[in-house]
């Protein structure tokens, strides 16, 4: 760490990043590479918990240092940008798509990207979108996390004190939720792809995390194979990993899932956060934990520039968004060779990096300039 800044959430916001980009990319090589592949959950998770994570670690800071309601102001400061950014996401990923969608003639963009209903209710789509209710495909995740702060004042100062209450209530919350159907309205009577009551638990176990970080730690005593909890996470994780990638194969896979695991299984909600993700996530999470050396690691190249785009992960994901139809377009004009794809793919996050370099020169230039001018 420097300047009391967690790398390692920063290398994995950028891991996540690159994997939202890969996954929404049509037939890319690499998106058989992610997270999704081998198991139930996916970048999503890993995004929603750091986000809670490095909240606490920001916002926590600021209620010891300068008070709970400097806190609160912050906290709703950076709220009201996150949604003035989301108006303008909007407007310019519509005209990216827009052009892109008149260069390609294999298939129609717009209706991929969950534009159509601008188009037959251009009016009512306006008024959804300043409501949060008009989200098209790849906008999900900062609707998403402009509620979860916004909720964030009415729990900070229990988090802080008594962490394990709020995320009792966060469990309770996040139960009821499918089983009474809460969820909240989006455009033409659907619902939120993402379930904020159900969502927030993620957000909240990132948040308690962090402060257990912050209190203590704890030294490994025991090796790695007599750690009952490690072993049942690997095997669980083992499990998720067989189910996922017999779902390419699915005569192999209704012949060997067993019809009463199935029924308990399926389907595996990702607007509700089914169990069975959530579990996966936080397996997935304690064995990387657990696993990854606690030095080193993050000084190979690579690792820095990952770590730089999570650094910036707001501007490095807005950017990712308008990147992804015109990787779609280019990729359709030269029909979705595999060659192509491949290079669009790494292209896309070679800009994407590039983006956060970019930015983190203009920061570095721009405290020079302060501490000359002081």
């Amino acid at each position: 760490m420097s300047n009391g800044r967690d790398h390692r959430i920063d290398f994995f916001r950028g891991l996540a990043l690159i994997f939202i980009f890969w996954d929404h990319l049509p037939q890319n090589p690499l998106g058989h590479f992610t997270v999704r592949n081998f198991g139930f959950s996916d970048a999503a998770e890993i995004f929603v918990f750091l986000a809670g994570y490095a909240a606490i670690l920001a916002y926590g800071k600021i209620v010891r240092r300068d008070g709970y309601l400097v806190a609160c102001v912050r906290i709703l400061r950076r709220a009201w940008v996150l949604y003035v950014v989301h108006i303008f996401l909007l407007a310019l990923l519509m005209g990216i798509v827009f052009f892109a969608n008149s260069q390609v003639e294999t298939r129609d963009l717009v209706q991929e990207m969950g534009l159509q209903y601008f188009l037959t209710h251009p009016q009512q789509a306006l008024v959804d979108e300043l409501l949060l209710r008009f989200k098209p495909n790849l906008m999900d995740p900062l609707p998403l996390y402009i509620l979860l702060l916004l909720g964030l004042p009415l729990v900070l100062p229990m988090l802080l004190r008594k962490a394990e209450y709020v995320v009792g209530l966060s469990v309770l919350l996040y139960l009821l939720a499918p089983w009474f159907q809460w969820n909240l309205a989006a455009q033409e009577g659907g619902v939120w792809f993402f379930n904020p009551l159900a969502w927030q638990l993620l957000f909240v176990l990132g948040s308690a995390a962090a402060i257990h970080g912050q209190r203590k730690t704890r030294p490994r005593t025991r090796a790695l194979s007599r750690q009952p909890l490690f072993m049942t996470c690997a095997v669980y994780l083992f499990a998720c990993a067989v189910i996922a990638l017999s779902w390419r194969w699915p005569q192999a896979h209704d012949a060997f899932m067993p019809k009463l695991l199935g029924e308990w299984l399926y389907p595996i909600s990702k607007t509700d956060l089914s169990p069975a993700r959530l579990l996966h996530f936080l397996a997935l999470a304690y064995v990387v934990a657990t696993l990854l050396p606690k030095d080193g690691w993050l000084d190979h190249w690579l690792a820095r520039q990952t770590c730089r785009m999570g650094r910036y992960s707001l501007e490095v994901f807005c950017f990712g968004v308008l990147l992804a139809p015109l990787a779609d377009m280019f990729n359709a004009q030269a029909g979705d060779a595999w060659p192509i794809q491949l290079f669009s793919a790494l292209l896309g996050v070679a800009l994407m990096a590039a983006l956060a370099g970019w930015l983190d020169l203009n920061q570095r230039l721009g405290q020079g300039t302060k501490v000359v001018s002081a």
